[in-house]
């Protein structure tokens, strides 16, 4: 009986070694999930209006009102093509020191962020 055990209520259950892969399997799907949501971040569609025009706005008086570039990078879908959208979306968060960029992270959430880094990788 070394594969089983007797629970206080009297019930057998497997011995312990032999949960311990589905036990291992679950909580790897569920880091897997945790670390892919933010790629799935929402934001509501009144707040991505007022993100696309925070673009074409305060994004645009640097990086071109057409985002082809201007005193900072092009932001075309085709510029950012090898860029990771987390990677932009920290860019975007806490802006490039040395440089014009600034740091918008008193103005959005990191949902937003990461929406605004799609929304341009998407932008055609």
């Amino acid at each position: 009986m070394r594969d089983v055990w007797r629970t206080s209520s009297g019930m057998f259950w497997p011995a312990r070694r032999e949960t311990r892969r589905p036990r291992a399997v679950l909580m790897a799907c569920a880091t897997l999930v945790l670390v892919a949501c933010p790629a799935f971040a929402e934001v509501l569609p009144a707040r991505a209006r007022a993100l696309e025009h925070m673009v074409l706005q305060d994004c645009g008086s640097c990086h071109g009102l057409t985002l082809k570039g201007g005193l900072g990078r092009p932001l075309t879908a085709e510029a950012l093509a090898n860029a990771e959208p987390e990677g932009l979306a920290l860019i975007i968060l806490d802006g490039i020191p040395g440089t014009a960029m600034p740091p918008w992270r008193p103005l959005m959430t990191e949902d937003e962020a990461l929406w605004i880094a799609n929304y341009l990788k998407e932008k055609e």
